[in-house]
């Protein structure tokens, strides 16, 4: 068994400004969700961050949510929890995949995210995951987000002129109505 076994945990990140975190919730279960989100906030203010939460229907609507933040909103990082219990049907692996699935291709498109969306065969399984005390779950999820901000802040503050450059003086650029001149 997994929880039998010591497991190395990173350093928490650091930050000179701390970052600003969306927590998107999926509350089916309300005692699971809230345990994540306790762990969650915990970790991102012992990081220095701040955060906000938002509560979505279910697992399917947290990539959405979080691509939607992406685009429109302004967040260094985001927390994705919530948790799908195996049931008698295949709606759990449909739930559990695309919900993974959605995530990854955003943070490939390169948003800092922590996956903390419990896939468990059981309540008990979530119940141990999901506490603050326990697994924490929701704290690594965090930290997991935190330590991608890091990075990103890390390798972007190297760049510069990312792109186009601004032409020089005696360069021609199209559509200058100066041009050459021809005399």
């Amino acid at each position: 068994m997994a929880s039998s076994h010591e497991h190395y945990t990173l350093p928490r990140a650091e930050f000179d400004t701390g970052p600003k975190i969306l927590i998107v919730v999926a509350p089916y279960y309300r005692a699971i969700a809230d345990g994540l989100v306790a762990g969650a906030r915990a970790e991102i203010e012992a990081a220095g961050g701040t955060h906000e939460t938002i509560e979505v229907p279910g697992a399917l609507e947290i990539p959405t949510v979080i691509g939607i933040a992406g685009r429109l909103a302004n967040f260094d990082g985001y927390v994705a929890l919530g948790c799908v219990v195996r049931g008698e049907t295949t709606h759990y692996d449909t739930v559990c995949n695309d919900s993974s699935r959605g995530l990854t291709l955003l943070g490939l498109q390169g948003l800092c995210i922590g996956n903390g969306i419990l896939t468990v065969e059981n309540m008990p399984q979530a119940e141990v995951r999901a506490d603050p005390d326990g697994q924490n779950k929701g704290g690594g999820a965090a930290a997991a987000a935190l330590h991608l901000v890091a990075l990103s802040r890390k390798w972007g503050a190297s760049r510069k002129g990312v792109g186009f450059r601004a032409p020089r003086e005696d360069t021609i650029v199209a559509g200058d109505s100066e041009g050459p001149s021809t005399a």
